[in-house]
């Protein structure tokens, strides 16, 4: 990924709040994690206008800045090296990158990432196999999305998500249900386009 280059097209990054539902268990003081870029938001609108009845996207996190992405992967690497102290570093980089993107690469500081789940009208969260940000080690590989040892009902949602995000153009990490993507460096990757839209960004 790190080879496919960055064509950023400049857009800016839009507050979802207001426009889609956001909750707020990684709220940040500036407000970050309720951004992203125009483009993706937009998308994210139309997929809602195309859930069933009682279904709604619920937006968990969008931008991150550059500090806080390189101490998730940072916080993740040394948990998994503590884990498996036979880990040599370059082992638990490669490792941690399953689950967190090194900075050079993380379409969360592009504006261009969005981790999501389902809600019903009332803001209860469906059943979807694991919670947002479970990592393959809590949750025995269930986050992946196409883990095979979930609920009919979890497998069922993640269906429904999956048939609402990529008609608009959004591409999943598969290693992570929740973590949908446009116009990163990943999202050109899987759609062969030549370059990326959107580069790292500050608000």
């Amino acid at each position: 990924m790190a080879a496919i280059p960055v064509r950023d097209d400049g857009e800016s990054l839009a507050d979802v709040r207001g426009r889609l539902r956001v909750d707020t268990r990684l709220a940040d003081a500036d407000g970050a994690y309720a951004h992203l870029r125009e483009g993706l938001l937009t998308r994210l609108e139309r997929a809602e206008r195309h859930l069933p009845d009682g279904y709604h996207l619920l937006i968990v996190e969008g931008y991150r800045p550059v500090a806080t992405q390189r101490r998730y992967f940072d916080e993740y690497r040394d948990e998994l090296r503590a884990a498996f102290p036979d880990m040599t570093e370059q082992e638990a980089h490669v490792a941690a990158s399953r689950y967190v993107s090194p900075v050079e690469v993380a379409p969360h500081t592009a504006g261009a990432a969005v981790d999501l789940t389902l809600c019903d009208p009332d803001g209860h969260e469906y059943d979807m196999g694991t919670q947002v940000n479970d990592n393959p080690e809590e949750s025995d590989g269930a986050c992946y999305t196409a883990a095979p040892h979930i609920s009919d009902d979890a497998r069922a949602h993640r269906k429904l998500l999956a048939a609402a995000l990529e008609p608009v153009g959004l591409v999943n990490y598969p290693t992570e249900w929740w973590h949908w993507s446009y116009g990163d460096r990943y999202w050109a990757l899987a759609t062969g386009a030549p370059a990326a839209c959107y580069g790292p960004v500050t608000m």
